[in-house]
């Protein structure tokens, strides 16, 4: 019989402490199994064995603008700032970060190294604190030199040389309503993802170039470049290249059922034999589809890889979500449960592939046309990604909701809406307002802070589990409002009726439940959202029930997250067997946390955990 625990515990926030380092437990992260209901299915693994979630924020800011040279950050200084806030704020262990293939690559056969150097240097203000790294070569609409300086849309991704070279007939995009239908009507745009992924053989001053051959030179010179340039366990938190952002196929003559696998494939191939050339043997790719299967609607998805078969653990299946409905038409916020069909859809294509799933973007409007249902959109996204149920199914069968998936958010641009942006190289269009960046507002944070409640960011979830995540949840307690908003707080996660103790130490207060199998080594660390005040804490366990957490107890204590002085985790050395953790936000009676924990150990029963 495997042992159970049962764990009621909240977080004791001290003050004054040092900044922690990254330790060498944080390092490599992989594709890994684990066994839940029977079911095989892949996560994120440490070099202890332990099961990791990722979750933060795309670092994009500038890369897809001139303004700052195509980097996230002006300065180092800059990057600094926002790695100090992001990690302190929100608990974040990742980023996507962006860097540009014109930015590498400003003219045939050349590298600009200065480039690549201030990217590593920004980069290492999140590696030197413990924060995981994804490398992404982003692109958008192709190339920015595609667009004529009049137009009403921009790109980013290819330098002009490749543009100059190609000849493509003049960009037009025939009633456009948004940028993105650029992609299927702009028959310039077409033309250049088409010649991609063919690799057609460009003329230059330097020679014919192959379009694809020269990406993956200064592909596999950035990587090269970033490896040599940091620590070895700073390398370590590199989590692998994200290679091509929202592929889309040019729609050529190849049937619609085999363009991913005769065209996109091939190529991530080809930077996968590139990534094991230069040294990252040992980090996956972070494949995207088409980027048709990012923006259908649930059930009919076009793209996702359904025709290569098994993609394996040396590949990451690297999708987006963005809720096109409710950007559009779609007049309704999301509810409880709102997102976990999308989300189980990636679970599920991620499974059928032999590998895990990864959601690089998603987000939504901060401004303007539908902005008021970002708060709870927000919400519901993260709450798919903790778990693909609702509430009352997710209490009947905690177990089947689905893997807690790792993510990074569109976006955090700490210039928001301070920008100053030459559209396609036009001083008459200046951009200002927003992203600066085709009328996009996705930014969560801009100069005066959280743009939205900070409870919907700044999230507990299982950062670490030393084993088998069996289930989580949280209760965020966020309110349907913007930052300076008094709108009400909304709740999901209600507690049965037939469990009245644990519904009464949880009533109105954030909470989250982690279940997991013991085994690996090292501790189990679940982030603490910094509302957890020091002087609202209690404790309940099979080894006791506390009004308060040590910092030095043998099975659970506080700790700083690595390089933070100021975000905290809980670390829970409960060893073998299988463990229910209950964290809630309060201070609770000794008596209501012992009823509270015989109900969790009835649940738990209930649900065959034991």
């Amino acid at each position: 019989m495997r042992v159970f625990a049962v764990t009621l515990v909240l977080a004791l926030l001290a003050a004054g402490a040092p900044v922690a380092s990254a330790s060498d437990d944080s390092g490599t992260v992989v594709v890994g199994t684990k066994s839940v209901g029977g079911r095989t299915v892949h996560v994120f693994r440490d070099q202890l064995g332990r099961e990791v979630v990722l979750r933060g924020f795309n670092v994009s800011g500038t890369t897809k603008l001139n303004e700052h040279g195509r980097l996230p950050f002006a300065s180092v200084a800059d990057a600094a700032r926002s790695a100090t806030s992001m990690r302190d704020e929100t608990g974040a262990n990742a980023v996507r970060f962006l860097v540009a293939w014109d930015g590498v690559q400003p003219a045939p056969n050349t590298i600009d190294t200065a480039y690549l150097s201030r990217a590593t240097a920004q980069i290492r203000e999140f590696t030197r604190r413990g924060v995981h790294v994804l490398l992404d070569f982003h692109q958008d609409l192709f190339s920015r030199d595609l667009f004529n300086v009049d137009s009403w849309y921009t790109g980013n991704g290819a330098p002009k040389w490749v543009i100059d070279a190609a000849k493509y007939p003049k960009e037009h995009c025939v009633a456009c309503v948004t940028w993105g239908q650029n992609q299927w009507q702009n028959d310039a745009v077409r033309s250049a993802f088409r010649d991609f992924w063919l690799n057609r053989k460009l003329e230059t001053p330097a020679g014919q170039i192959g379009m694809q051959d020269a990406f993956l030179d200064q592909a596999a010179a950035t990587m090269r470049h970033v490896k040599n340039s940091l620590p070895a366990k700073e390398f370590g938190l590199v989590l692998g290249l994200d290679p091509f952002n929202e592929p889309a196929d040019g729609e050529g003559a190849i049937s619609l059922t085999d363009r991913e696998k005769e065209l996109i494939w091939p190529f991530y191939q080809r930077v996968r034999a590139r990534m094991d050339a230069v040294g990252w043997q040992d980090k996956p790719l972070y494949a995207e589809p088409l980027v048709n299967w990012n923006l259908a609607v649930v059930g009919i998805r076009r793209g996702g890889f359904g025709s290569i078969g098994s993609m394996g653990p040396r590949y990451v299946f690297n999708s987006h979500f963005y809720d096109t409905l409710r950007l559009s038409i779609d007049p309704t916020k999301p509810g409880d449960g709102g997102y976990a069909n999308q989300t189980n859809e990636i679970r599920e294509r991620s499974e059928q592939l032999g590998t895990v799933g990864f959601l690089s973007e998603f987000g939504h409007r901060m401004s303007g046309w539908s902005s008021e249902k970002a708060p709870m959109i927000l919400k519901g996204a993260y709450q798919g990604l903790d778990r693909g149920a609702g509430n009352s199914d997710w209490w009947a069968r905690p177990m089947a909701a689905g893997a807690v998936m790792s993510a990074t958010q569109w976006h955090w641009d700490i210039y928001n809406g301070k920008h100053r942006e030459l559209m396609n190289g036009n001083p008459s269009k200046v951009q200002t307002a927003g992203d600066a960046w085709n009328d996009e507002d996705h930014s969560v944070i801009d100069a005066n802070g959280f743009r939205v409640d900070q409870r919907v960011l700044d999230r507990m979830y299982p950062g670490v589990v030393a084993g088998d995540t069996l289930a989580f949840a949280y209760e965020d307690m966020a309110k349907d409002g913007f930052a300076s908003s008094t709108a009400p707080s909304v709740r999901w996660l209600q507690v049965p009726a037939q469990y009245p103790a644990l519904a009464k130490v949880v009533e109105n207060r954030q909470f989250g439940i982690l279940a997991w199998r013991g085994g690996a080594r090292g501790a189990t660390e679940l982030h603490l959202p910094r509302t957890f005040s020091p002087s609202e804490s209690s404790v309940a366990a099979s080894f006791g029930v506390h009004s308060g957490l040590s910092t030095s107890d043998s099975v659970a204590r506080v700790g700083f997250e690595a390089g933070s002085s100021v975000a905290r985790k809980l670390v829970i050395d409960a060893g073998a067997g299988v463990h229910v953790a209950l964290v809630v936000n309060a201070r609770v009676p000794v008596a209501d946390l012992a009823a509270a924990q015989r109900d969790l150990t009835a649940w738990a029963a209930a649900v065959g955990m034991t």
